[in-house]
């Protein structure tokens, strides 16, 4: 959509600003709480995307990222409008919670209701307010509690534009997701707004190779929907490993966990990728990969319950295709400058 005049929080925002707007929320017992927007405004139409982060209060990796990309001098050059949410749960990052207070998933809320809980009204609010008038959104994720993922973007690959979004933004992987009700993506698909949803990292951790990944991918999302402008390759675009099936490998029994694998590894079918081992005896249990692929999540902690989730499986057939593909990323990630370019030359100090 074209945006000659774009509106937020009942303030209208000219061509060419950079601005925070406040939408108020419900209070928190007696205390005013508010939504803090920052709405950087293009002087030439565009496209408007929003990028959210927080919408579980212990995800912290997406609120660096919209801090640093925030002062990219290149949004200078910016056509359109980005609107930038760093922390959508309020509520639950005060008490470091994936959660409101009302013990409701946020993302399981839309798209909410001004008359339900606490939960359905912030839902509400955030889609309204923010998703309705936008045409793409990149929300940003972390695992949940105690497990870490490798950086991927999850999106409908079978719709054309948000997987060639998908591809611009350069995660190691890309993971055709289904759609859950009461989620963000699956409501705001419904109403004609694309999402692209980064996973990567731990909660209440930050994650430097995961935040410089998505600084830089938002940016090369921008420049792929023709809002920044684009750039001559130094080399070939990299191609992340595409998958339609993943799963979990669950604890078969209770005890220690002992890792053999790490995130971004290949394993093979029937492989053994950890061990659970009885800490009053010697018995030990092997967990095995249930099919070829590469680890995109794993648990962080040791100890383990039957059926707990260990390892998150995304499903690849040629290993050596995969692994190749793992290690020019990792390479890129941490040692080229392309990754740090973006951080030391286009901030504004």
């Amino acid at each position: 959509m074209l945006n000659q005049v774009f509106t937020l929080g009942g303030v209208e925002i000219p061509k060419g600003v950079n601005v925070t707007i406040n939408i108020d929320l419900p209070k928190l017992y007696n205390t005013p709480t508010q939504l803090p927007v920052r709405v950087i405004r293009g002087k030439k139409d565009g496209p408007i995307v929003f990028v959210s982060a927080a919408i579980h209060g212990d995800e912290l990796n997406g609120i660096e990222i919209i801090r640093r990309l925030r002062k990219l001098h290149i949004l200078k050059k910016l056509k359109g409008t980005l609107v930038l949410v760093p922390i959508v749960n309020v509520y639950g990052i005060m008490t470091l919670s994936r959660y409101l207070p009302d013990r409701r998933d946020l993302n399981r809320s839309f798209p909410g209701s001004l008359k339900g809980s606490l939960a359905s009204r912030v839902a509400k609010t955030f889609f309204d307010e923010i998703v309705r008038k936008c045409d793409l959104g990149i929300d940003l994720h972390t695992a949940s509690i105690h497990k870490s993922n490798l950086p991927q973007v999850r999106t409908n690959i079978d719709n054309e534009h948000t997987f060639n979004l998908a591809k611009a933004f350069q995660a190691p992987v890309i993971l055709h997701s289904e759609l859950r009700d009461g989620s963000l993506r699956a409501v705001a698909q419904e109403k004609g707004v694309p999402i692209l949803l980064y996973e990567a990292g731990e909660a209440l951790r930050f994650d430097e190779a995961c935040i410089r990944v998505g600084v830089h991918g938002i940016v090369n999302v921008l420049r792929e929907n023709d809002m920044l402008p684009k750039v001559a390759r130094k080399k070939p675009r990299k191609t992340p490993i595409i998958t339609k099936t993943s799963q979990w490998t669950r604890a078969s029994e209770s005890g220690m966990l002992r890792t053999i694998k790490a995130l971004g590894d290949t394993v093979s079918k029937d492989e053994t990728i950890a061990f659970i081992d009885e800490p009053l005896d010697d018995e030990s249990f092997e967990i095995k990969s249930p099919f070829d692929g590469v680890i995109i999540g794993k648990s962080e902690i040791p100890l383990v319950q039957a059926g707990d989730a260990i390892f998150h499986i995304a499903k690849f057939t040629n290993l050596e295709m995969a692994e190749d593909k793992m290690e020019y990323f990792n390479e890129d990630i941490n040692e080229s400058s392309e990754f740090h370019e973006l951080n030391d030359e286009d901030i504004i100090e």
